[in-house]
């Protein structure tokens, strides 16, 4: 498996995977492709990785700049992230995101934020101390992961292509 950059011939497989991937799960609302088609749109794609063995797409992370309490101060949102469903469980979203993650602290980011189950993303670093929000989800939900600086608190947003 190799784990690269997309490329505009990447883009059809990677609606298509992130659809594929989201479908049967109960919290999606069916919007994550279509997020990551505005996030490319708008430019906000910070991050667009995939993981490919032998010419397929098995996985895709994209990762977009975040505000905490309106000042963005280096941080990022780690999402989506799709893997194929019959390839799921195999370390290849953890691989996505170890990628991601170190792309990030190269490009000195303050840190990295998320919205999803602290039993999968903790044992990629992911944590939370309470003290960061979105909206009106229980904050054990509302994790980071900080490279330099204090954790920081208040209110997380993701790019507005999350939002529209």
């Amino acid at each position: 498996m190799h784990i690269r950059s997309e490329t505009p011939a990447d883009v059809d497989a990677i609606h298509d995977l992130t659809t594929t991937a989201f479908t049967p799960m109960p919290y999606s609302e069916g919007t994550e492709a279509e997020i990551i088609r505005r996030l490319r749109l708008s430019g906000d794609l910070t991050i667009s990785l995939v993981a490919e063995e032998a010419g397929e797409i098995l996985g895709h992370v994209a990762y977009s700049a975040v505000t905490i309490d309106g000042v963005h101060d280096g941080w990022f949102g780690l999402g989506p992230i799709s893997v194929k469903p019959e390839r799921q469980r195999r370390g290849i979203g953890r691989a996505l995101i170890a990628r991601g993650l170190e792309l990030l602290r190269e490009m000195g980011a303050s840190g990295c934020a998320l919205i999803g189950n602290p039993d999968v993303y903790g044992g990629a670093g992911f944590s939370s101390d309470g003290q960061l929000t979105y909206h009106d989800l229980e904050t054990r939900l509302v994790q980071r992961i900080v490279f330099r600086g204090p954790a920081p608190s208040g209110m997380l947003r993701f790019a507005p292509a999350f939002e529209n």
